[in-house]
């Protein structure tokens, strides 16, 4: 029977490079596969692309409130395997309908992406991937420090920020992020907010002059 996988790590694991050489591999065997990723993901646009220099153009930019159990059905091709990048873009019901297409058209689903944003909040399509996948599976990688990273800390201009959208797309508008172990990452938020503080309590100064 397929199975659902969810493969999930901190910025710089390598899950989009590990996507790409398993597309490769099915590929080199003549097999067909559907390669996908949201739409919110503007990083390389058309592309899935590995900070390592992999890319491949996706077969399919799946739209916000797309039905994906139906565009997968409707194709004529056999496919023998699914990826999606970026996963932690999904909507609750699009994991629903991935699991809906490796449960009756048998046809296994490989996820990558994110466990929890830059504030430490799930993501809607990781959450229910943690919900439902059949395999999941952590991809590791280190902080600064040496020690394992879980944390995803955003930077803007080089400076660590603990506030703001969920979204903001790496590479774009000065965004950057850094994998931290919870320690490194508590100490840098505690660092921004007291430096945030600071800046309220000068502010109220001045206006009493």
């Amino acid at each position: 029977m397929a199975k659902l996988y969810f493969r999930y790590g901190a910025m710089n694991c390598g899950k989009t490079a590990l996507l790409l050489q398993s597309v490769h591999n099915y590929e080199d065997r003549g097999k067909k596969v559907l390669v996908m990723k949201p739409i919110i993901d503007t990083k390389g646009n058309n592309k899935v692309v590995s900070r390592i220099g992999l890319e491949r153009d996706v077969d399919h930019l799946i739209d916000k409130e797309e039905k994906l159990y139906d565009y997968i059905v409707s194709h004529d091709e056999d496919i023998s395997c699914i990826f999606v990048d970026e996963a932690q873009f999904l909507k609750r019901d699009q994991v629903d309908d991935l699991l809906h297409v490796t449960v009756t058209e048998d046809i296994p689903v490989i996820c990558f992406g994110l466990r929890t944003d830059f504030a430490s909040k799930g993501f809607e399509g990781s959450t229910r991937l943690l919900e439902l996948a059949h395999s999941i599976e952590e991809m590791k990688t280190i902080c600064r420090c040496g020690k394992k990273a879980t944390f995803n800390a955003r930077m803007v201009d080089g400076e660590f920020v603990f506030d703001g959208d969920q979204v903001a797309i790496d590479g774009e508008k000065q965004v950057t992020y850094d994998s931290l172990c919870p320690k490194c990452y508590f100490e840098e938020k505690e660092k921004y907010f007291n430096k945030e503080k600071s800046k309220v309590l000068l502010k109220q100064r001045k206006n009493q002059f």
